[in-house]
This record gives C-alpha cells, structure tokens and sequence, in this order.
C-alpha cells in the first residue's frame, strides 16, 4: 500500500528490451505463490530469499538469461521502491492525528528497512513489522496477529489497510477492519468476505480512519 510496485519495471525493461513488464508480472506472481507453498509444506525463509528465488524461475521460464550483476540490479531494485504519491502525507496525517501506524509486511526486515529508508518514511511508522517475526507470510492468521502483540489492542480497535486484495481478504477474516486500497482498480476476491471500504488511495483510508469527509474517496 506504500509502494508502487510497478517501479521495478523500469529497471527489468532497461535489462530485457520490450519484456520487462511481463518478467516484472510473473515475477511478483511467483514470488506470492511461493509463499504460499511453503506455507503449505512448512518451508520457511525470508521474503528476499523467496523474491530472489521467484526471479530465478521468472527468467528461465520465459527464456531469458540472468547474469550476476543484472540478478543484483533487479533485486536491488527491491530495496528502493518508489512510494505512491500520497504515502507520506497519509502516514504524517495519522501521525498528527494520533494515530499510531505500524506494518504488517511480508517484506524481510532488510527489505523493509531498506524502502523505508530510501523513501524517507521511517519517522511516519511507530514500528515496521515484518512477518519474518514469526516465519510466517500473509494470510496465515498468524502473521496479522503481530498487529495485536505489537500494539496490545483489540482487533475492533485495529484498522488494517490493504494494498493486495487477497491480503484485504485474509485481514478481514482475520476480523480487523479492514480499507482495501485498490490502486490498480482490481476486482474483489470472490472468498465471501469483503473489506469494510474500498477506496482507490490513501484519502479513503483517512476518511476511514480519521472520520474527515474532505478526506474521503469513496
């Protein structure tokens, strides 16, 4: 919700010529699918391993040669994402507002670190958590439940904002409140459950959230 991830684009289209989108896609499919299946099957390790080890099966599926230094280009492409244009001044009106904003991220510690870092919002986040805290991934149950240990309030008194919409589904069920941010403007899962509010940035979280309608985008 962050972060765009479409700007790793720009540095696979510079390395593969009229493919970089479509590596970038499969890529991101792999690495959530990834996930999964070692959910599944009880094989942890870190998103960054799991981000490192999608790109691998993303270019030998779609035949394209992955030298070192453009395998460490497009990873660390990973640690310097661009965030949306609202991120700031969202996570700075909560902030003021006194609201205290942690993640709940899939990202490694290292990952998160490094993005937040890089985009200048360490000081608008009370803490970021990574999932990597207990070796799950989202949306085992027990990766929203570091929202509750970490901020030691109820899951009513907790909002949850979404960016993926598999993501907005598992908050929900995990039963936060849940704003399903859909920047893409994608489709709801078909999971029987549905976000409180969908909104297509970060004023329909504020609104949510901070009770404002000059914030609101319904």
């Amino acid at each position: 919700m962050l972060f765009n991830p479409d700007s790793i684009v720009a540095t696979a289209e510079a390395i593969y010529p009229g493919r970089g989108r479509e590596l970038t896609a499969l890529w991101r499919t792999r690495q959530f699918e990834y996930t999964w299946l070692r959910s599944i099957t009880n094989r942890y390790t870190d998103f960054f391993s799991v981000t490192d080890e999608a790109l691998v099966f993303a270019c030998r599926a779609l035949s394209l040669e992955l030298g070192s230094d453009d395998k460490q280009r497009l990873m660390d492409a990973y640690l310097h994402l661009t965030p949306w244009p609202d991120t700031a001044d969202g996570l700075r009106r909560l902030r003021t507002s006194g609201v205290r904003v942690i993640t709940i991220a899939t990202f490694s510690p290292k990952m998160l670190r490094a993005n937040a870092v890089h985009a200048g919002l360490t000081d608008l986040v009370d803490r970021l958590v990574s999932t990597d805290e207990n070796h799950t991934y989202k949306p085992d149950p027990r990766a929203y439940r570091l929202g509750l240990d970490t901020l030691h309030l109820t899951r009513n008194e907790i909002v949850f904002a979404a960016f993926g919409r598999w993501d907005a589904a598992g908050a929900k069920t995990f039963g936060y409140p849940t704003v399903w941010v859909n920047r893409f403007d994608q489709p709801m899962e078909e999971l029987g459950v549905r976000p409180d509010l969908t909104a297509t940035n970060m004023h329909g979280l504020l609104q949510f959230v901070l009770g404002d309608p000059s914030t609101g985008d319904r």
